[in-house]
């Protein structure tokens, strides 16, 4: 199962934050976009970072509750981890492991964010397909669900 597969049934949306926005600002972005994670952009538009709530969670932990003012930039993992949308379910999910990080983003051949993939996005997958899977054997077993007709 390749990525781009998740991605049409989520849909491609990737909302972004800018490193100066502050902490607080992002997170109701997140809430109101129903998200976790946004890349970071500078004003070129290219990808310099990737903030999640965690990271956010983490800088609270660390600093106190003042972090939420302080700016994006200084809560922001600066290690992108990404893959390309052609890519196997599988990579995704190893690059998630190996890197101890929830999200990954997503990338076209040419590089160009076209979405983010996260932990939750790949269980629902997986349970959806597990799902359809004992349909199918539930059908098979009952004999229900065929197309072909056997002549008398």
């Amino acid at each position: 199962m390749e990525i781009s597969t998740i991605l049409k049934n989520k849909g491609d949306t990737v909302f972004s934050v800018s490193p100066d926005e502050t902490m607080r600002k992002t997170l109701q972005m997140f809430a109101e976009n129903h998200i976790g994670c946004a890349p970071v952009k500078d004003p070129e538009g290219k990808t310099i970072g990737l903030i999640s709530e965690r990271d956010i969670c983490r800088a609270i932990a660390n600093v106190g509750e003042k972090a939420v003012s302080e700016k994006v930039q200084s809560g922001m993992r600066e290690k992108v981890i990404s893959c390309k949308a052609s890519d196997h379910l599988a990579r995704a999910m190893a690059l998630m492991t190996s890197h101890k990080t929830r999200h990954v983003l997503v990338l076209d051949d040419e590089d160009n964010v076209v979405g983010i993939i996260s932990i939750g996005d790949i269980v629902k997958h997986r349970l959806d397909a597990a799902l359809r899977d004992e349909k199918s054997m539930l059908d098979y077993i009952s004999g229900t669900g065929y197309s072909f007709q056997m002549d008398a």
